[in-house]
């Protein structure tokens, strides 16, 4: 579910701070920050544009356009949006009633027509084949939802670093899976590790006639190299992994490439 692109960059290269309620500059129209707002902050080369500005006695004072407001401010405070002149109470685009204001879509009912659209897609596909990239992708966002509700991992890991995965356990396991999450710039070994001490998994792939412990992906049983990284996996051209899908844990014999069949692991729709 795509999030909210609130404010903007603050034009200064060597500042690029995210305003929320950024400032126009009245004589470049270039987007400032609260700090770089005046034209000596942001070494300003155009020529000022002439406004409508009231004095009072030797003062300049840029007067308020929100309706009855007698307020003024000795600098433009301008809505990005409609680039009209407020004072510092009416300046957010709600104090004001902003003609361009744009309400953001609610949430629930987002997520209500996201969830619908994964039940159609359902009733009308109930082949036995593997389902396609597109329901896939689909299903994985509604998935994620849940999964960071419940999901186990490192909590000193960047929210933006965090891929997480249901994650099917060895068929000789007490749980059938568990959801988890991993940095997505691990290695699947280490990968691999994390979550066998996740699940209190027996590992010793260190053991050179032991089986290994690998991870495959649940739709073609295919196990993925040890030093394949999450992400690079994620941008898989063909069989991609997606954030908040499945992921398959299994002891495999030595030279073995993967499962024959995953549906003793994930119920295939």
């Amino acid at each position: 579910m795509a999030e909210l692109d609130i404010g903007k960059h603050c034009q200064v290269k060597s500042c690029s701070l995210k305003d929320f309620l950024p400032f126009v500059c009245d004589s470049c129209s270039g987007v400032f920050c609260l700090e770089h707002r005046s034209r000596e902050a942001h070494s300003c080369t155009e020529e000022p544009v002439k406004r409508e500005v009231q004095t009072v006695g030797s003062t300049a004072s840029y007067p308020c356009s929100f309706e009855d407001c007698k307020g003024k401010e000795l600098l433009p405070v301008i809505c990005p949006q409609c680039e009209k002149h407020f004072c510092l109470m009416h300046r957010h685009q709600d104090d004001h009633k902003c003609e361009k204001l744009e309400l953001p879509k609610p949430r629930m009912a987002a997520t209500k027509e996201l969830v619908q659209k994964i039940v159609e897609s359902k009733d009308k596909s109930k082949s036995k084949g593997r389902r396609g990239a597109k329901n896939s992708e689909t299903a994985a966002k509604v998935a994620l939802m849940k999964l960071k509700l419940h999901a186990t991992g490192d909590n000193g890991l960047p929210q933006m670093e965090r891929t997480y995965f249901q994650v099917f356990l060895p068929k000789e396991s007490k749980d059938s899976s568990k959801p988890m999450f991993f940095c997505s710039k691990w290695s699947v070994g280490k990968v691999v590790d994390y979550a066998a001490s996740q699940a209190n998994l027996k590992n010793n792939n260190n053991v050179l006639t032991a089986k290994k412990l690998r991870l495959c992906h649940s739709q073609t049983g295919e196990a993925f190299q040890m030093d394949d990284t999450l992400l690079s996996l994620l941008t898989h051209p063909e069989t991609p992994l997606y954030n908040g899908g499945n992921v398959i844990l299994e002891y495999l014999d030595n030279g073995c490439t993967g499962l024959e069949d995953v549906s003793d692991y994930v119920t295939q729709s």
